[in-house]
């Protein structure tokens, strides 16, 4: 597959996943997404870890256009469909931290014990909850 074609694939999978996950976010029950979060993936593909790169770049391109206006909590859920449906074991993650007198909330997807998508300032919050499992 040429490269051209990848990147628009994993783009119109991008602009989909994120579609579906903002409207989960605003329509759905929290406990419903997060225990379809916390399923594992049906099959383990030990050999896709250079797709995680993929998925990442395109729910981060996506998630920041104008038109789309992805927060955290929706692109992660969409980065963790795009990885199960393809085998790829991981975990969304919940944390919070105090930055000054305010309270903020991030979400973020872990990939093994290295990759981290959205996980800017990940060490500064304090992980509350994780959906999904990691194998090792």
């Amino acid at each position: 597959m040429k490269l051209a074609t990848r990147r628009r694939a994993y783009l119109h999978e991008a602009i989909f996943m994120l579609a579906i996950a903002r409207l989960a976010v605003r329509f759905v029950p929290a406990s419903r997404i997060f225990a379809w979060a916390d399923r594992p993936p049906r099959r383990i593909n030990h050999f896709a870890a250079d797709e995680a790169d993929w998925i990442f770049w395109a729910v981060e391109c996506i998630g920041a256009k104008p038109w789309m206006g992805a927060l955290c909590l929706p692109s992660a859920i969409a980065a963790h469909a795009m990885l199960r449906r393809r085998g790829i074991a991981s975990r969304v993650c919940l944390g919070v931290a105090r930055k000054g007198d305010e309270l903020a909330a991030h979400a973020w997807v872990e990939v093994g014990e290295s990759k981290v998508f959205n996980g800017v300032e990940t060490h500064s919050f304090t992980r509350l909850a994780e959906f999904g499992a990691v194998t090792r």
